[in-house]
């Protein structure tokens, strides 16, 4: 019963606000292939400086001298749960929606960024590399961030509703609640994908280095 309710309730939210995740979809894409654009915009020494730096880190990551796992799965827990923080109180503030909008486009451009700054230094081997150290964890973080986004947005928009359509009568405390609910399910499943960044992607990394 309670599997069947779940599933109701992810549908119809889906349905609900369609709209909404197909232009935040389309966004972050956006961003992505921004960011594979910026690589070609860097100088050849600065191509050159940030490739040394990757150089070394991989030295380091083949001779088992980077961050511990728990290290590298706190440092991302932190760093995301923050990111998507903001969102949640930019949704509250009103005047923050544009923001949250600019804040899924940066995280697009960093993924679009990475992967392509590998694949034009390193060909297919930057392809695969990018593969295993940037797709495991964002293949759970990526659509946390959507549904953040838009769920920030909505609440935004009934906000901005509420304030000023004076007919629409909706009680602001039940919507505060599933805000909350909301960003506090988002944060599981963040420290399930830094769970996988910080134990899972460095093993596929060193795996694929040692070939």
């Amino acid at each position: 019963m309670k599997k069947r309710w779940r599933s109701n309730f992810i549908t119809n939210h889906i349905e609900q606000y369609s709209s909404f995740y197909i232009f935040h979809t389309v966004l972050l894409i956006m961003g992505v292939i921004f960011g594979a654009i910026v690589v070609n915009s860097l100088s050849t020494t600065q191509k050159d400086d940030l490739f040394y730096f990757i150089n070394e880190f991989f030295s380091q990551l083949k001779s088992g001298e980077v961050l511990a796992p728990k290290e590298i799965f706190l440092h991302s827990l932190s760093y995301n749960s923050k990111y998507i923080g903001l969102m949640w109180i930019l949704g509250i503030t009103m005047i923050g929606l544009p923001i949250i909008l600019l804040l899924l486009f940066l995280k697009g451009m960093v993924i679009g960024f990475t992967i392509g700054f590998f694949v034009q230094q390193m060909g297919w081997k930057g392809f695969l590399l990018s593969f295993v150290s940037v797709l495991p964890q964002n293949l759970i973080i990526i659509p946390v961030f959507i549904v953040v986004a838009v769920i920030s947005v909505s609440f935004a928009l009934q906000l901005i509703k509420k304030l000023f359509v004076k007919s629409i009568y909706q009680p602001i405390a039940p919507m505060l609640v599933k805000y909350c609910m909301f960003f506090g399910a988002a944060i599981l499943l963040l420290g399930l994908a830094a769970f996988v960044e910080g134990y899972f992607t460095p093993y596929l990394m060193r795996s694929l280095l040692s070939l």
